[in-house]
């Protein structure tokens, strides 16, 4: 099941809830944009997170509301599979799979892997080498025209730290640095970088997640929403 570790699904009315709890309390609620979340403390410590859905915007007045017009790229990298999708509020637009035979074949790890542990090999390694760089030039190549193309607000990539350096200092870059307040990790696990992980994944973005603290478990108390409000089955 894809969800963030040790995090409870709440439907909006909990949401609104844990703010009036946090405001009841006195408890500092601060915007973090880089994660679109809200961290909750008190005098002593964190209280809180809560991951806010993509299709949500955190209000001046200290509050969310529906997003008017949200674009998103979500995007799901594993060695020689990545998965890409354009969203439009919530919306699926488009999307692509791409594929390249990037593992050593005995030793079950990516080439780009294998050639900083052991360093440059023979012919059939430079060539996986080669697919490699073109993997994620083809990835870069689909950013770009996405840039070019909608006005996007977040970019949410999952994929390995091990594997920036191929996404970002290639020769072609994608269209935000490693740096941008628009690139937003994705915490979530998943296997395959598929277009069913891909869907699964936009679904949980688009839900809050609360994460409390050792101290917030004793704090924070929400009224239990239906089923349907908090649907966890994917």
């Amino acid at each position: 099941m894809m969800k963030i570790p040790q995090t409870q699904v709440l439907s909006d009315n909990q949401a609104l809830q844990f703010l009036e709890i946090a405001g009841l309390q006195g408890w500092q609620v601060q915007y973090i944009l880089e994660k679109h979340q809200l961290l909750v403390e008190n005098e002593i410590g964190w209280i809180a997170k809560l991951y806010l859905p993509w299709t949500q915007t955190w209000l001046p007045e200290g509050s969310f509301g529906l997003a008017e017009d949200v674009h998103y790229c979500i995007t799901l990298v594993r060695a020689g599979q990545a998965a890409l999708g354009y969203y439009h509020q919530g919306r699926l637009v488009e999307h692509k799979i791409f594929r390249a035979y990037l593992v050593r074949q005995k030793q079950g790890k990516s080439q780009y892997k294998h050639l900083k542990t052991k360093g440059k090999s023979r012919a059939g390694s430079r060539i996986r080498l080669e697919e490699t760089e073109q993997f994620f030039k083809e990835i870069n190549q689909r950013f770009q025209r996405y840039a070019s193309q909608y006005p996007l607000d977040f970019w949410g990539l999952g994929c390995r730290k091990t594997l920036w350096p191929l996404l970002f200092d290639a020769a072609l870059p994608p269209p935000f640095s490693s740096k941008s307040a628009a690139l937003i990790e994705l915490p979530y696990s998943f296997s395959k970088a598929s277009f069913e992980e891909l869907q699964i994944l936009e679904y949980r973005l688009t839900q809050f997640h609360l994460l409390r603290s050792p101290l917030g478990e004793s704090l924070i108390q929400l009224q239990q929403a239906s089923t349907s409000d908090t649907d966890d089955s994917w």
